[in-house]
């Protein structure tokens, strides 16, 4: 391809509202265009570098016995009611009705759909397993998009749904995905961490995420530098880092004027922050028979966490009870424990609140705590003696030098962009739209699913988050929008320096490689200030006093300084730069 004939869209700046790096140079590099908050037109060169990342997945899919299809963008809002997921969604799912005032949604994910699929052509045993995925558009209604296509309202996104007959046919279809998805990004060129996760919202029994490392990243990834051992933060495993020990102190209340946090409290008596605990109050709304909420009945519960931990939310919302729980406001925090925030303990509670502990809190002695009156604490409390032992559960974040769960080390923190998720779905979805098949005895059973997904336009902004410098965008080969970029010096004025390269070009073109000329005539600093920015892999520079020396200039994007050699010698020069 000839620059004249591409859309070349660069720009010196970048908009204002561009707040990272991969926003910031995609739009300079001329790949996106905003129309919309979230919503943007993909231009020609970045349209390139989606269609190669779709050929690679693609490929790998393929091969792993999936079988691609094509879902509507638009889906019927009743399957989405048989799932449940129609106001379990919230409002990212956007709705929409048609003429005839029909509920519709603009999908961010498929279950329903190709569970229908499903329930509508799978009848027995002998049809599975099947895997199914499109490459299609999804729409998700940030509340706040940003961050460019890391945060977008509309993306492409791969899905892939997988059905069996069985738990251990899901699990041989999970690990074939879950290997296809290693294949994917080492071909990306990407570097990237598979780690244990939540299941979220999409629902099932077990899943793990595809995280590219970078450190603008917005998860925090744990792991252990001397296992296989990674998870990101919300579903890292945390333990108690102190052993058990018996309180020797007595308990005693002491005055804390104005200080409700734990760090003032401590520094107030020369005390470890270790040694404080924070009560943390939440409550549960409880509803009648027909689902109304009943005012003033919210079920309390006090959480406790050692004073230098942070609460982990989605581990809380896993314990029986409590997975629609909510911040207690002040009112219910006053009448509960006769303080305010800040002075709040267990200690003395009335037997409808229910205390719960971390793992840590369950081991400790001698802790301080909020006395339940207002510039007041205790310390020296102890389990037992002061108050009866709470059940104790894992409700913290991980921090650097916690032991990993594997026992071989301690725990490292990096920060991760999502780029993939695969998920052990179990018969979430097949029973609640009664997908079944008859198995080898007539029986009926419901189908056993699993669920893979890739952001495929997210991957654009993960790839340029680590790959990237003060230039611009450094592509992996894989996917960068041309492999080779000739650069030719005066190429409007030198007959020369216009013959070597379309003669080049040429040459390239006939060896399967991906090259595109630039004829547009403009000085060699803004020539090569615009492919730097767009970030193409090599670079070959033609000038009338170096041909005239026998001899063009090869260098790679990431190199200082130009390789120079004889025109017979380029495409093997060329070549070797795009392998290693």
């Amino acid at each position: 391809m000839k620059a004249t004939q591409t859309f070349i869209l660069t720009l010196k700046e970048a908009p204002a509202d561009a707040e990272i790096v991969s926003h910031q140079l995609m739009t300079r590099a001329g790949m996106i265009r905003k129309i919309g908050a979230g919503i943007y037109n993909y231009m020609p060169i970045g349209l390139r570098v989606i269609r190669k990342v779709e050929a690679i997945i693609r490929e790998e899919m393929n091969q792993a016995g999936a079988m691609e299809m094509l879902m509507p963008f638009v889906q019927p809002g009743e399957l989405w009611e048989e799932s449940g997921r129609l106001r379990k969604m919230g409002p990212e799912l956007l709705r929409i009705k048609d003429r005839h005032d029909r509920d519709f949604v603009l999908q961010p994910t498929s279950e329903e759909v190709v569970t229908d699929v499903a329930r509508n052509e799978i009848k027995s045993y002998k049809q599975l397993p099947i895997n199914l995925y499109q490459i299609q558009s999804k729409f998700r209604d940030e509340r706040r998009p940003r961050f460019g296509v890391m945060r977008g309202r509309e993306f492409i996104m791969k899905d892939a749904y997988s059905f069996d007959q069985d738990e251990a046919g899901m699990r041989a279809s999970y690990e074939k995905m879950f290997t296809a998805y290693h294949r994917i990004f080492k071909r990306l060129g990407l570097n990237y961490r598979a780690v244990d996760a939540d299941n979220g919202a999409i629902g099932g029994s077990g899943s793990q995420e595809f995280h590219v490392i970078a450190l603008t990243g917005e998860d925090a990834i744990v792991y252990c530098p001397n296992s296989e051992y990674a998870s990101n933060l919300e579903a890292a495993a945390a333990c108690s880092v102190q052993p058990l020990t018996l309180g020797k102190e007595e308990l005693q209340k002491f005055s804390t004027p104005g200080l409700t946090k734990c760090a003032d409290v401590a520094k107030l008596i020369d005390v470890a922050l270790t040694q404080t605990v924070k009560t943390i109050a939440i409550a549960v709304d409880q509803f009648d028979e027909s689902n109304q909420l009943l005012p003033g009945s919210a079920k309390m519960v006090a959480v406790l966490l050692r004073g230098d931990h942070e609460l982990n939310e989605v581990k809380l919302k896993k314990l029986p009870g409590l997975h629609d729980f909510r911040m207690a406001n002040e009112a219910e925090i006053l009448a509960t424990f006769g303080a305010s925030p800040g002075s709040i303990g267990p200690l003395n509670l009335t037997a409808n609140v229910e205390v719960i502990a971390d793992l840590t809190v369950a081991d400790m002695a001698d802790w301080i705590c909020g006395a339940n009156e207002n510039g007041f604490h205790l310390r020296g409390v102890n389990w037992e003696r002061d108050l009866p032992r709470a059940k104790a559960y894992d409700l913290r974040n991980v921090v650097v030098g916690d032991p990993s769960p594997d026992g071989k080390g301690t725990l490292e923190i990096c920060r991760g962009i999502e780029v993939g998720h695969v998920f052990m779905l179990g018969t979430k979805y097949s029973e609640a739209l009664k997908a079944n098949f008859l198995d080898e005895h007539g029986k009926a059973k419901p189908l056993v699913m699993g669920c893979y997904g890739i952001g495929v336009t997210r991957l654009l902004g993960a790839a340029i988050e680590q790959c990237h410098d003060a230039r611009g965008i450094i592509w992996p080969a894989s996917i960068a929008p041309f492999a080779v970029v000739i650069c030719p010096v005066s190429y409007d004025k030198s007959d020369l320096v216009k013959k070597t390269a379309d003669d080049l070009y040429t040459a390239f073109l006939q060896a399967g490689i991906e090259v595109i000329l630039d004829d547009r005539g403009e000085r060699p600093g803004a020539m090569f200030a615009d492919w730097e920015l767009i970030g193409i892999p090599v670079r070959v520079v033609v000038g009338e006093r170096s041909l005239k020396e026998g001899f063009v200039e090869v260098q790679g994007r990431v190199e200082v300084e130009a390789q120079q050699v004889t025109l017979d010698q380029a495409l093997m020069a060329v070549q070797k730069k795009l392998t290693i």
